[in-house]
C-alpha cells in the first residue's frame, strides 16, 4: 500500500491504518514505491530527500494505532539492472519489517530499453527480470509477478509461455524468495489477480512461499479482495500464506487466517 509521496496514491498512511482496523486486520505494511537515484522514474515516486519523510509518516500511523495494531514499515523497490547498489543501500537506511521487489515494464525507462516491438520477447524479458531480482537477495518478496499480461492482453498466451514461465519459477524457487499474489490485477486491463491461476499453481508445486497484498492506492482498498485470494490459494494447493517481521518470513495457515477475518470469502460463489 501506497502514499501520496509516489505522486499516484492518496491518503495518510493513518486513513490505511484505519480502514485496516475496521477490516479486521491485525495490522498492515506500507510499501510505497522506493525513491531511486538521478530522477529515474521521479514521476511515480517519492524523492530520495523525502525517504525520511515518508518513514515519519508511517511512524505516525504506527503511533496512531490502536493497542494490538501493527504498522509496519516496507518497501516497494524497483529492479532495475544496474541499480542493485543503490537499493542495497537504500535498505540499509532503515529498520525495514518487508522488501517487496518488482518489475515496472511499464514505466519509461523500461520501455526504451527492453521493447522492441515483439510483445512475447517483451514478456520473455520481463521474466528473466523477474528471476534475476530474486536472485539478487535484495528483496523478501516478488510483487505482482505476471504484470507484463497487461503489456498486451490479446498477446498474452499462457501456453505459448508456459516453458518459460516453469524455467522462472525454477530459479526463484532456488532463492527461497516469496512471491505476491496481487488482488488489485482485478481492476487492470487483464482482469485477473496477479499471477493469475495458473500460474499460481505453477508457484504452489514448486513450494514458493506467497504472500497477500492489495496494492492499495487508496485507503478504501485495504484488504480488497483477500477473501478471494484466500480462495485461489487453496484451490493452487497452498496450505500457508505469509508475512513478514523485520524481514524474517512467518507462515500462517490459510484456514486460520480466514477464520480470523470478519469476511469469510469474496467468492460470489
Amino acid at each position: 500500500m501506497h502514499t501520496p509521496l509516489c505522486k499516484h496514491a492518496e491518503g495518510h498512511p493513518i486513513a490505511y491504518m484505519e480502514h485496516g482496523v475496521a477490516q479486521g486486520l491485525a495490522g498492515i505494511i506500507m510499501t510505497c514505491h522506493s525513491p531511486m537515484p538521478d530522477g529515474f522514474s521521479s514521476r511515480v515516486r517519492m524523492f530520495p530527500e523525502q525517504f525520511a519523510e515518508y518513514c515519519a509518516m508511517v511512524q505516525a500511523a504506527a503511533d496512531a494505532a490502536p493497542d494490538g495494531f501493527e504498522v509496519r514499515l516496507g518497501l516497494e523497490s524497483d529492479f532495475f539492472p544496474g541499480m542493485e547498489g543503490w537499493l542495497a543501500e537504500l535498505h540499509a537506511r532503515a529498520d525495514f519489517h518487508y522488501i517487496l521487489g518488482s518489475v515496472h515494464w511499464h514505466i519509461a525507462e523500461y520501455m526504451d530499453a527492453f521493447w522492441h516491438g515483439d510483445p512475447f520477447a517483451f514478456q520473455k524479458q520481463y521474466f528473466d527480470h523477474l528471476a534475476e531480482s530474486a536472485e539478487t537477495g535484495l528483496f523478501d518478496s516478488l510483487a505482482h509477478p505476471d504484470l507484463v499480461k497487461n503489456a498486451s492482453p490479446p498477446d498474452w498466451d499462457f501456453d505459448r509461455i508456459r516453458p518459460h514461465l516453469e524455467k522462472t519459477l525454477d530459479r526463484i524457487a532456488k532463492t527461497g524468495v516469496a512471491m505476491e499474489i496481487n488482488t488489485s490485477g482485478l481492476n487492470k486491463s487483464y482482469p485477473e489477480m496477479n499471477p493469475g491461476p495458473r500460474l499460481l499453481g505453477l508457484m504452489a508445486e514448486r513450494k514458493i512461499p506467497v504472500v497477500v497484498g492489495s496494492d492499495s492506492h487508496t485507503p478504501k482498498r485495504v484488504a480488497d479482495g483477500f477473501g478471494l485470494a484466500l480462495d485461489f490459494l487453496s484451490a493452487a494447493g497452498y496450505e500457508m500464506v505469509s508475512v513478514f517481521r523485520h524481514r524474517e518470513r512467518v507462515d500462517l495457515p490459510i484456514a486460520e487466517v480466514r477464520a480470523s477475518l470478519p469476511f469469510e470469502s469474496d467468492n460470489p460463489d
